[in-house]
């Protein structure tokens, strides 16, 4: 299975396939709203808007698994990232990333890049980097500052 026919669903309940950023560098990350890594939006935000214009993505998907802290509506969420961290990247419906209900984009890439310990998603903005190509490059780990991956990033853009 190819990362880019797996199906997904936009803020607005629209569903598409990760086709639509076939081509792109990606980076996939689990977010909160009430996590004391939530200010991480902001540099997630600032990388989005230095690298847009260069083939360059990020994909919000907003999880409730880790202490319950996302809010319970989607509406909620999306107006809580653009008001507070100014989020233009796209964002998605809330979904699950550990467990028997977890989300297949998240068996994916679970599957393909393992964590220090095990593959579950340990906390909120555990973040993934996919080439141009959809292959899962690297998995940063929560507590990695979002431009840590900067560097790796640039890279990806410039093959």
């Amino acid at each position: 299975m190819s990362i880019y026919e797996i199906p997904v669903v936009k803020m607005s309940g629209q569903e598409i396939t990760l086709n639509e950023y076939a081509g792109q560098v990606i980076v996939i990350v689990n977010t909160a709203s009430k996590c004391g890594l939530t200010p991480q939006f902001k540099e997630l935000e600032a990388i989005y808007e230095q690298y847009k214009d260069q083939g360059f993505v990020i994909l919000g998907f907003p999880c409730d698994q880790f202490m319950k802290q996302e809010f319970d509506d989607n509406e909620e969420i999306h107006s809580f990232c653009q008001l507070n961290y100014g989020v233009t990247f796209p964002m998605f419906q809330k979904i699950k990333v550990n467990g028997k209900d977890a989300h297949p984009l998240y068996q994916y890439l679970k599957s393909v890049q393992k964590g220090l310990f095990s593959s579950e998603i340990k906390w909120n903005f555990t973040k993934f980097l996919i080439d141009r190509d959809g292959n899962v490059m690297k998995r940063f780990s929560p507590e990695t500052n979002p431009m840590e991956m900067v560097a790796d990033i640039e890279k990806l853009l410039i093959k």
